[in-house]
Order: structure tokens, then sequence, then C-alpha cells
């Protein structure tokens, strides 16, 4: 036990949640700020999902995150003033069907934390929300919860799966050089794989600016009423 005289330890004012740019890292973001937020509607709140696996490559278990939250990251600080974004921390509870995966939860747990946070996003005001997903085992489920949320919370839902960008974690699926030589730019500095990380984020970033500049939903999300003959 520490002694009356012993200093106490104080939290660091530098914690690190994971990677991000401070800027648009909305756990940085202060409820007041939040109250007076300027454009909510033009806000695009991304929600990044990765999970923990051997894929094979040689690489730390948590490389989907990794990777996911470098290229969020450098799109967000290579952003335009017309770019409102904000980013949460990653989910990290996934689905993994593989003898590889770590971590993994069942598809109806997966299913309800995705709803619970991004309904959560909603009640703050924000509509326009992306799931950014690095893991290949969620790909349809991020797609369905994208959907139920769309009619059920009339939220203006996006989705982006990693592989869309050649970056892709299953081992069974394309070619994935790239991501092998993604994943050297960031864990040995590796010259060419950075030129692969600007690359890819720079194809991120314009995605993300195509989302936010897409138009509000009509009636507030609203579906329109069906009439059958």
């Amino acid at each position: 036990m520490s002694g009356p005289d012993e200093p106490v330890h104080e939290v660091p004012t530098d914690i690190q949640l994971c990677i991000a740019d401070e800027a648009t890292f909305w756990p940085w973001v202060n409820w007041a700020d939040f109250a007076n937020w300027d454009g909510k509607d033009r806000t695009l709140v991304v929600v990044p999902v990765a999970g923990m696996a051997d894929a094979g490559l040689d690489a730390p278990l948590d490389a989907e995150e990794t990777l996911l939250m470098t290229l969020l990251r450098e799109a967000s600080l290579r952003r335009g003033p017309e770019l409102k974004l904000l980013v949460l921390p990653p989910i990290r509870f996934v689905v993994g069907p593989q003898p590889g995966c770590a971590f993994a939860v069942d598809p109806d747990v997966a299913c309800t934390l995705l709803e619970e946070v991004i309904t959560g996003i909603g009640a703050a005001g924000f509509t326009k929300i992306l799931t950014c997903n690095a893991s290949p085992w969620m790909e349809e489920l991020c797609k369905a919860v994208g959907r139920d949320l769309r009619i059920a919370q009339r939220l203006q839902m996006f989705n982006l799966n990693l592989s869309a960008l050649g970056l892709d974690f299953n081992p069974a699926r394309g070619d994935r050089a790239q991501l092998k030589a993604a994943l050297r730019g960031i864990y040995q500095q590796d010259g060419a794989g950075a030129e692969v990380i600007t690359k890819a984020s720079g194809h991120l970033g314009s995605l993300l600016s195509e989302m936010v500049a897409r138009s509000p939903l009509e009636r507030g999300g609203a579906l329109p009423m069906q009439t059958w003959p």
C-alpha cells in the first residue's frame, strides 16, 4: 500500500483511446459543443468496426483496427473545410466464425451493440452515419443493421467495408498483397507500404466527402406510403 506521503498518480492528459485525429474524435467533444453543434445534418459520424483475429499476416491481433483507424486519421487530417466529420472509437466486439478470431460474440450480440451505438448517435441529433468496417465477417451484418435503422430510426445510413478499398482481411478472398504492404507501412515504416496508406486514405477521404455532400433524406427520413392495386 502507498504511504500518506507518496504522490497520488495522476491520469495523464494525453490519453490515447485509439489511433485518431483529435480534432474529429467524438470522445473529446464536450456536451456544450454538442448542444451548440452547427449543422448536425451535414456532419458525418463514423462508427468504425474492427475485429481481432490471426489472419495469417504475421501481424498483431488488432491489425484490423490499426489499419482502419490509421486510414480514418489520415483522411481526417487531410480533409477540407467542407467535410464535417466525427469519428467514434472502434467497436471491437464482432462476430468471428474462424478459429483464428479472438473475443468474438454471437451475431445477435454484435447486431444489438451496433444498433445501440448508432441509436445513441441519432438521439444526439446526428442523422448521417457511416459504419466503416474492417472485419470480413461483419460485412453483411453492418449492411443489415444499416437498412433496419434507416427504416426504424429514419437515419441516413452509409456503409463502407475496408475490402472495397482493396484491403481485404478475408484469408480466402482476393489478392492480399496490398494489405500486406499497408501493414508493413504501419509496423515497419516501409516506404512502399506508406504509399499504399496514402492512396487508400485519399480514396477514403473522397468517399467521405461524397457522403457528406449527399442531400438530407426527404420528409425527415420517413418512407413514403405504398398503395397496392
